[in-house]
C-alpha cells in the first residue's frame, strides 16, 4: 500500500505520463519558478515580521476603515 491507497507502480506511472506530456525542461522550468515565487513569499514574510516588529504593531490592521483596492477606485 502507498499512499491512500496508491501503490508505488501506480504513482511511477503518473510520474513518467507527466514527463512524457510535458517533458523534464518544462517540468525543471516549473519546479525553479515555484521554488522563486516561494523564496520571495517567505522573504516578504519577514520583512514584513521585522518591519511590525520595530514599529511595535502588529500588522496592517486599521479597523476603523475598510481596504480598499484597486478595483474600488474606477472612475464613473
Amino acid at each position: 500500500m502507498g499512499l491512500g491507497g496508491i501503490s508505488i507502480w501506480q504513482l511511477l506511472i503518473v510520474l513518467a505520463i507527466v514527463i512524457m506530456l510535458f517533458g523534464t525542461k518544462r517540468l525543471r522550468g516549473l519546479g525553479s519558478d515555484l521554488g522563486g515565487a516561494i523564496k520571495g513569499f517567505k522573504k516578504s514574510m519577514q520583512d514584513d515580521d521585522a518591519t511590525a516588529g520595530d514599529t511595535g504593531e502588529k500588522g496592517d490592521q486599521d479597523d476603523d476603515k475598510p481596504a480598499q483596492h484597486d478595483d474600488d477606485q474606477r472612475p464613473s
